[in-house]
């Protein structure tokens, strides 16, 4: 998690994605939906910052919903982080121009970096 954090405040979220994917796809099975909900909101975070704005949205949204049925683990604020993703999907839907480092969630204590 430290370093999945430390790529998202660097401004890649696409390698805090792999991060969270090999968790997700190595890690203990009831932990699954935890992880692939992160990975969702840094791919889409991801395409959010490149102008997807489409894909950024829908996937910043799967991902909230993918959080949203799992309760918090790891000291991680899960129902910040579902805040924080849908609010940024609104404002992605909207046509914001995101920076992905500026955006980057905080992933202990929810919410944003900024």
């Amino acid at each position: 998690m430290r370093e999945a954090q430390r790529l998202l405040d660097a401004g890649m979220p696409f390698h805090a994605h792999e991060v969270f994917e090999d968790a997700w796809k190595s890690g203990p099975e009831a932990e699954a939906p935890l992880w692939r909900g992160l990975a969702q909101l840094a791919v889409g975070l991801t395409h959010a910052a490149r102008g997807n704005t489409v894909g950024g949205a829908r996937l910043l949204r799967r991902g909230a919903a993918s959080l949203a049925e799992v309760p918090g683990a790891h000291g991680m604020d899960v129902p910040g982080l579902v805040r924080w993703a849908g609010e940024l999907a609104h404002r992605v839907a909207d046509g914001a121009v995101v920076d992905a480092a500026r955006e980057a969630p905080r992933l202990r204590g929810g919410g944003s970096a900024s």
